[in-house]
């Protein structure tokens, strides 16, 4: 089974959200590595001074490797992303339900 994480980051949301045209080459070599590393799934969502990372991994842990790498925290900083506060990170096993869609 998958796990659904969802990871918040206080920030510069006008930097990060003008980098999504500006440096998407560098994202998308960014997702390349992550669906090498097990994800699945990758949105954002942006609200007043946050932006939410929505993804699908194979596993906890693959996040969590993927995610400790040095590159991609001082990519993430580069993109807006409050580097003096680290991000709140909820995680659990995706299941079934009736009322999926």
């Amino acid at each position: 089974m998958s796990v659904l994480i969802a990871t918040k980051f206080t920030g510069d949301t006008d930097a990060f959200t003008n980098s999504l045209s500006t440096r998407a080459a560098e994202y998308r070599e960014i997702a390349d590595r992550a669906k090498a590393a097990g994800a699945i799934h990758h949105r954002f969502a942006v609200g007043d001074g946050f932006v939410v990372i929505m993804d699908e991994w194979e596993t906890q842990d693959a996040f969590r490797t993927f995610f400790a790498d040095p590159e991609l925290q001082g990519f993430i900083a580069s993109v807006g992303g409050d580097a003096s506060a680290p991000p709140e990170v909820l995680a659990g096993e995706a299941i079934d339900s009736p009322d999926k869609f």
